[in-house]
């Protein structure tokens, strides 16, 4: 029996047997994402799903796909590479369950210069490690080995995600309300957003650059950025269960400005109340570092809150006790006024 092999592949920079070794190391972490409506295993032209449609009147599909950006030039000098893949999955489930949309299933693509199968299985991982907490199967992928595009030791990774959300339960920003309060849940750091920025803040070309300001941050620089973003499914989804949310934004690239206005109709306005909650160490490391405004620093990065849920006033509470008991510390950071579809920062 002849198997595949190609010796004419492999002196053009391809090795396909390694590829097949890092399929067989990640079989491992993907058979943990396993859920109910895992259809087949991977390895076939497609993943297939089916979905519990028990109780649902009109069962709509949320879809959502994104990557890690140049936070992966972090991974690389620092080789560790086993926590960029929670925030592709992170960067892809918050933003559908900001629709009130549960996550089904993931594919992930990982594009590099050279195949190195071990490399490729601890992405992988942290792929794993994002689904499984968001009780999101990952059903299959792509890993595309790519000379003379890439540098051989270099990657890119990207992933997309199905959910799916009944019609009557599908968020509408046009229920949003003047006098309605924002509630902030605490991001876990820089996540994965604003990292062109944050490298030219602190210069970054080399791995001694990210054993610095560990005295004001308590940890090397590397270590605090690299903290893999938050996942907010399993805490949001309880919230939705228990209180009629009226809307969500999830604090991705463009910060506060731009995302918080995704979240409520063109006749109002964002109140932002500084104070409200923390603002961690390494945002104000880097607008420091950076002589950095804090319009800029708000219309760059999450400044700390990585998602904002809207709810009535008579319900924040039971929402910041709900996301506390799910492991989510949670602020009362503003409220809605009528406006101009903007966003207001002040003390």
């Amino acid at each position: 029996m002849t198997k595949s092999y190609s010796d004419a592949y492999k002196a053009a920079g391809v090795d396909v047997t390694a590829g097949y070794k890092a399929v067989e190391l990640m079989k491992q972490h993907v058979s943990r994402t396993t859920t109910s409506g895992v259809y087949d295993s991977i390895g076939g032209f497609g993943g297939m799903f089916m979905p519990n449609l028990v109780g649902m009147k009109k069962p709509i599909l949320v879809s959502g796909t994104d990557g890690v950006g140049t936070k992966l030039k972090l991974a690389m000098l620092l080789d560790k590479h086993d926590t960029v893949g929670i925030d592709c999955v992170a960067m892809c489930v918050n933003d559908v369950v900001c629709v009130g949309a549960k996550p089904l299933f993931f594919l992930d693509y990982i594009a590099c210069g050279k195949n190195n199968p071990e490399k490729i299985a601890t992405i992988v991982k942290g792929i794993a490690d994002g689904c499984v907490e968001t009780n999101c199967a990952l059903i299959g992928g792509e890993t595309a080995e790519m000379p003379g595009f890439y540098p051989e030791d270099e990657y890119d990774l990207a992933g997309f995600t199905v959910g799916i959300v009944d019609e009557d339960n599908i968020l509408n920003k046009e229920k949003v309300q003047a006098g309605d309060v924002i509630v902030g849940l605490a991001s876990s750091g820089v996540h994965s957003n604003g990292f062109s920025l944050v490298r030219k803040v602190f210069d970054i070309d080399k791995e001694e650059d990210l054993h610095a300001y560990t005295e004001q941050l308590s940890k090397p620089l590397g270590e605090v950025l690299l903290t893999p973003t938050k996942l907010y499914v399993k805490p949001v989804l309880n919230v939705l269960e228990k209180v009629k949310v009226k809307s969500i934004a999830h604090i991705t690239g463009g910060g506060f400005y731009e995302n918080l206005p995704r979240a409520y109709g063109e006749n109002l306005t964002a109140d932002i109340t500084l104070g409200t909650w923390p603002i961690l160490p390494i945002f104000n490391l880097i607008q420091e570092k950076g002589n950095i405004s804090s319009h800029d620093m708000f219309n760059t990065f999450n400044m700390g809150i990585g998602m904002a849920i809207i709810v009535s006033q008579k319900d924040a509470q039971q929402t910041i006790d709900i996301l506390k008991d799910s492991g989510i510390q949670a602020y009362q950071i503003g409220k809605m006024i009528e406006g101009d579809h903007s966003v207001v920062i002040h003390e």
